[in-house]
């Protein structure tokens, strides 16, 4: 599972950097794990870091009347998807278990199934979990596994999961959230198995016509996801059947141009500026959420 396979590589690269340490530089033991620490933080800056510099030569011309966002408001974007990265990926993945328990499955008149993005877990929906709950939701979660396979091999693991949903809750049909990656699941889910099941549909972020970030990605889900692929070719063929809402970040740092996240047919709204992974624990990204994920929010 990926969250072991986290845990594994963070202790595995902790481990080389504290016998470099130890070793090459002869540092007693509390500087060797300060350093091995610090190592770690400046290598995931340095990632995402280059996820912003990339962005910057591959994003969407500026659309007026947006107003500019100002150097010192940018930064702070930066630095907050800088720290929802270590958090997602340093420790509410590897450590799913102590912050994602088991789905509570009632029965509600509102029921959502969150679908995670590339190289995630259902660890991610933890915030935004408890703050649909919070707006009288019933909300279940999934966790794709393995994480680097064809995007289609994926779809049936998401339909096991909607007739599980579906039959503990007594629903007879759920809305799906896909954030990123997932919501591109959810489409090729409905091109093949249909709307029976699905009442509407909310994508976070999602590279409806592809990223260029993702031709440095691993695994065939990668590939598919690049601009012009042929799986992004068959799914443009496949418009919106049930009420849609993409909503699209103009600040984004994995899906650019973030233009690329509009989907055709679809109600596309803008997110406020905010970075890809940072959208999943903000509280004003939240709320758009709740809210669409009401009746009013789709008209």
């Amino acid at each position: 599972m990926l969250p072991i396979s986290l845990l594994v590589w963070i202790v595995l690269e902790l481990t080389i950097y504290l016998a470099l340490g130890r070793l090459l530089v002869g540092a007693d033991w509390p500087a060797a794990i300060t350093g091995a620490i610090v190592t770690l933080l400046i290598v995931r800056a340095n990632l995402n870091a280059f996820t912003w510099i990339f962005a910057a030569f591959h994003s969407s011309p500026v659309q007026r009347p947006n107003k500019p966002l100002g150097m010192w408001r940018k930064l702070m974007i930066i630095i907050g998807e800088y720290f929802a990265y270590l958090l997602t990926f340093v420790l509410v993945i590897p450590f799913e278990r102590l912050w994602m328990p088991a789905d509570r499955l009632r029965e509600e008149r509102r029921v959502i199934l969150l679908v995670h993005g590339y190289g995630c877990s259902r660890g991610v929906w933890w915030l935004l979990r408890r703050r649909l709950e919070a707006a009288g939701c019933t909300v279940a979660s999934i966790s794709l596994a393995p994480p680097f396979i064809s995007m289609g091999k994926m779809v049936p693991q998401l339909r096991e999961r909607i007739d599980a949903v579906c039959a503990a809750t007594g629903a007879r049909k759920l809305t799906l959230v896909g954030h990123s990656m997932g919501g591109l699941i959810c489409r090729s889910y409905l091109a093949r198995h249909g709307n029976d099941k699905v009442a509407a549909l909310i994508t976070l972020a999602t590279p409806h016509a592809g990223s260029e970030l993702v031709r440095f990605g691993i695994g065939q889900n990668a590939r598919e996801m690049e601009p012009g692929s042929l799986w992004l070719r068959d799914m443009a063929a496949e418009s919106p059947a049930i009420p849609t809402i993409a909503f699209r970040n103009a600040c984004d740092n994995y899906v650019m141009p973030q233009d690329n996240q509009k989907l055709p047919g679809a109600y596309n709204v803008d997110l406020p500026p905010i970075g890809h992974i940072a959208m999943l624990y903000d509280r004003r990204v939240a709320n758009l959420v709740v809210d669409a994920c009401s009746d009013q929010g789709f008209h």
